[in-house]
């Protein structure tokens, strides 16, 4: 019985015991960054930017963000300067001479959305672990009121936010649509 119990443990993560709430920003920045690692393989050919960089050329006013998520979630909260997919694709060269940086929650649909860009000859980066990645590195979010501490993390799965931020899910069905 002991053994059965301390092999049961091992298999355990520290969120599965505690809670995710009991993570430090520095512990859920390694799980984000290794799940968009895993994400990133699915998209090989696809160049990605830091969160880090994309602050540095947001700071300089060389960065448009495409929000690769579903309107609910951006209505949750958005990087500064994005346009939807739709509103990119009106007229990506009007982007040229910027840096176009897709997002989602954690990387994996802004990973899928440059890798179609770049097989119409658009380059287009994908920002490494997402929104996710973003709050834990310090970026800010915003909502039509302006500055938020609400983010939307799409599932339980991705459910990593910054301290002092709030997730928003969906629920199962919601992400089906």
């Amino acid at each position: 019985m002991i053994f059965s119990v301390f092999a049961l443990g091992s298999l355990l993560l520290p969120q599965d015991i505690m809670g995710k709430e009991a993570l430090t920003d520095e512990q859920k920045k390694k799980i984000v960054y290794e799940m968009y690692a895993d994400y990133n393989k699915g998209f090989p050919g696809v160049k990605n930017i830091t969160p880090k960089i994309a602050m540095g050329e947001l700071k300089k006013g060389r960065i448009v963000f495409v929000d690769s998520r579903k309107s609910a979630e951006m209505e949750v909260s958005m990087l500064p300067h994005s346009v939807t997919q739709d509103f990119f694709l009106r007229d990506p060269g009007k982007y040229r001479d910027m840096t176009v940086a897709a997002y989602c929650t954690i990387g994996n649909r802004s990973g899928r959305f440059a890798a179609e860009m770049a097989k119409k000859g658009i380059q287009v980066l994908n920002l490494e672990g997402g929104l996710l990645a973003w709050v834990l590195e310090g970026g800010k979010v915003y909502d039509s009121q302006g500055e938020t501490k609400r983010i939307h993390v799409y599932g339980k799965e991705w459910d990593y936010p910054a301290a002092g931020y709030e997730s928003v899910k969906f629920g199962f069905f919601d992400r089906l649509f």
